[in-house]
């Protein structure tokens, strides 16, 4: 990649042949199929003889897979998806090794997501037609928005949803994507929440879509109907669909919403500021689960990340045991407790009357601009709770400070 352009992928739609539909199911299974034998070989190594198996070694075990009757049709496919499965599991383990991720799982026929990745000795690229290995015609791309001028694809991904939607991604250099002029506000915080999506410093309130609830009596209508069809059969398969349509419709109206929402707020600001959520933790509330899912603060976040390093902006994230919400922004008095109904409150120490949210947002920007000044080592103050020092002794400290200072 050349310096100064970002790598950027571009998905569309396709419409493949039944044929094209045939190897690229097969490809689907074969990738799924090396990745699960590949992860059991790594697995049994580790237990059984305290042995790491590395990527090398299991290319090796692919080539002498394939040579057996009993995975012969790994043959049948491009043998680049194959490759690039081993090159992801690799990454898994190194994610499990650092501490990033959990241990590597099994693929599911029905879970997970069906996809191979091709790279460019994998396809051809040509007058703008995308052709894949083991295959003569080149595949129906539906090219609702244009490349890069002098576009050459280094990666393409094939997927497929459960809603039966063939789509293709492009990585390529997009030399469009450059660091923006400094932006008029110089920082923002952001309060992450399920009444208002997003609290503003500003003040600023954007409203949750609720993209699910819209939906949420079409699609337990739809999910009745598909309990009661019989299992294994063409009915059951139809009424399967239908519900996965309502899920994608579900799931690409949020991430459309959110992708305009980042975006916008990586161009008006220089510096944002976020709450390092436990969204993992926060799922286990058997009662806000659903509402936390469908606001999706983790993908705000990881589109936030990747366009702030586009267009040159900061992105700070506050340690998630910083009180903001019970912390005044006007005098920095912190309260004891505050329960989650509470959403207006007044500062018993300066008077002041809070807007939870557009509070918290206030006080973690206070946070973020600490860092921008003095260093990432700078930690806002954490919650008592999670410091062992009770409320009444951190107030007795504070007033303590208090005094002291009024005797110098």
């Amino acid at each position: 990649m050349r310096a100064g352009h970002v790598r950027r992928a571009f998905k569309y739609r396709f419409y493949p042949t039944n044929a094209q539909a045939a190897v690229l199911s097969q490809t689907f299974g074969c990738v799924r199929k090396v990745y699960n034998l590949a992860l059991q070989a790594r697995t049994e190594a580790w237990y059984q003889r305290q042995e790491r198996v590395s990527y090398v070694q299991t290319s090796a075990l692919l080539t002498e897979w394939k040579k057996t009757d009993e995975y012969a049709f790994l043959r049948e496919v491009s043998s680049v998806p194959l490759q690039q499965t081993l090159r992801h599991l690799q990454g898994a383990f190194v994610n499990f090794w650092e501490g990033r991720a959990k241990y590597p799982r099994f693929k599911s026929r029905k879970r997970s997501r069906a996809s191979a990745e091709y790279t460019r000795s994998g396809f051809r690229w040509r007058d703008g037609k995308l052709t894949l290995a083991m295959m003569d015609e080149p595949l129906d791309v539906v090219w609702s928005r244009p490349l890069p001028d002098g576009a050459e694809p280094s990666t393409v991904t094939i997927s497929r949803d459960a809603a039966g939607r063939w789509f293709v991604s492009l990585l390529v250099e997009d030399p469009a994507v450059q660091p923006l002029a400094r932006a008029v506000n110089d920082a923002v915080g952001l309060d992450a929440g399920l009444t208002s999506l997003l609290t503003l410093s500003t003040g600023e309130k954007v409203v949750n879509p609720k993209h699910e609830r819209r939906d949420r009596e079409r699609l337990a209508r739809a999910q009745r109907e598909l309990a009661r069809k019989e299992k294994g059969s063409k009915n059951q398969e139809k009424a399967r669909r239908r519900v996965a349509r309502i899920f994608v419709g579900i799931a690409d109206r949020r991430r459309d919403h959110l992708h305009k929402l980042t975006t916008r707020l990586a161009r008006e600001n220089q510096t944002i500021v976020i709450e390092d959520l436990n969204v993992r933790g926060m799922l286990k509330n058997r009662s806000l689960a659903r509402a936390i899912s469908d606001a999706a603060w983790t993908s705000l976040r990881l589109m936030l990340e990747y366009k702030c390093h586009w267009y040159g902006r900061q992105l700070v994230v506050v340690d998630q045991w910083y009180p903001s919400s019970k912390t005044c922004s006007t005098c920095g008095h912190l309260l004891a407790k505050l329960p989650l109904d509470v959403r207006h409150w007044t500062c018993p120490a300066c008077g002041s009357v809070h807007d939870r949210d557009e509070n918290g947002a206030k006080n973690l920007l206070a946070a973020g601009q600490a860092v921008v000044a003095c260093g990432a080592g700078v930690r806002p103050q954490r919650e008592p709770s999670r410091t062992g020092r009770s409320a009444a002794k951190q107030e007795a400290k504070q007033a303590t400070a208090g005094r002291f200072s009024m005797e110098k």
